[in-house]
């Protein structure tokens, strides 16, 4: 079973929210999650992004692996400097 991090729409039409989750890779966008790890609100100026750092920490170490946006918006947030 692979994991993954990555982003669930939630929202009204043309109001997008996401909430970043960990899933199994073959279950659906907005299906089954394991965690909910933080929220991207991209309507925001600058874009607003939720984490919790200590849970995305734990889940990769579990092997799970974030999708490219969600990558993105973890070294946006400085997520890896940290790891250092």
């Amino acid at each position: 079973m692979a994991v993954k991090i990555r982003l669930a729409r939630h929202g009204a039409k043309k109001r997008p929210f996401y909430r970043i989750i960990v899933a199994d890779s073959e279950s659906r966008r907005d299906g089954r999650f394991l965690d909910i790890v933080g929220t991207y609100n991209p309507l925001q100026e600058p874009a607003e992004v939720n984490l919790k750092e200590e849970r995305v920490r734990y889940w990769i170490d579990q092997g799970a692996i974030p999708t490219n946006t969600v990558k993105n918006l973890l070294k946006n947030k400085g997520f890896f400097a940290k790891l250092d």
